[in-house]
């Protein structure tokens, strides 16, 4: 059976603002799912101990108040989420991800933070695998395709619904969802095994990285650079 109908984890955080290497974790949801329906799911809150920005609430609901009040602590949480991905990981159970270099990369940063033991060293070597990441499948597979490619809009493209968008669960839910509707669109990426899909990514992450950033220089910036590694960022990769 092809892997988009086997068991896939989705897997998603919403956090204090978009830098990966600065911003925390708020919420983390990971979802079982197979051929498109739950089976199971672990939420969690955080109590990022870092003031959450206005607009960062306003993205994802959750309150400084109510974190202060109902997270767990941030150390606790990074820990919890990292031991459940590398326990799928060390099964050979793909881990789904929307833009997955982000979600990964602030993890990672998370663990740092906290003197925490990496991805890579709970895993016991190389960092994680297999990821699967719409953001990234989507981008070469329909890549004359105008229009945002943002969670939301990417959905819609393939009509996966998601009613929630930035709650985590949600998220998380609709990335494994997409998945598999990419899957299903482009019969060459569901032919390909998770372990040879997510070597592929790395190439057309890769590909796309250095086609922007020459895009970007042509446009004027003549110093932009892309970040060219997936699915953790350079310096996230070097990071133990």
């Amino acid at each position: 059976m092809a892997w988009h109908r086997e068991l896939l984890i989705g897997f998603d955080l919403e956090t204090t603002g978009t830098d990966p290497y600065e911003a925390r974790i708020v919420t983390g949801a990971v979802i079982e799912v197979k051929d498109g329906e739950p089976l199971g799911r672990r939420e969690w809150l955080a109590d990022p101990g870092v003031e959450i920005p206005a607009d960062a609430v306003a993205v994802h609901g959750v309150s400084n108040e109510r974190a202060a009040a109902e997270g767990s602590p941030a150390d606790r949480v990074a820990d919890a989420i990292a031991d459940v991905l590398t326990g799928y990981w060390k099964t050979g159970v793909p881990v789904v991800a929307y833009n997955a270099s982000f979600d990964l990369t602030l993890l990672t940063a998370e663990l740092h933070r906290y003197g925490l033991p990496s991805l890579s060293e709970r895993l016991g070597g190389p960092g994680p695998a297999p990821v699967i990441d719409p953001y990234t499948i989507d981008r070469r597979a329909d890549r004359y395709r105008r229009g945002k490619r943002t969670l939301q809009a990417v959905c819609e493209e393939y009509g996966v619904p998601l009613d929630s968008a930035h709650n985590a669960a949600a998220d998380a839910l609709a990335a494994a969802r997409l998945a598999r509707a990419i899957a299903g669109r482009h019969p060459k990426i569901a032919a390909l095994g998770p372990a040879e899909l997510h070597r592929r990514q790395i190439e057309w992450h890769a590909d796309w990285a250095a086609d922007f950033q020459e895009f970007l220089r042509r446009k004027g910036d003549t110093e932009a650079v892309v970040d060219g590694a997936w699915p953790l960022r350079e310096a996230a990769q070097h990071t133990v």
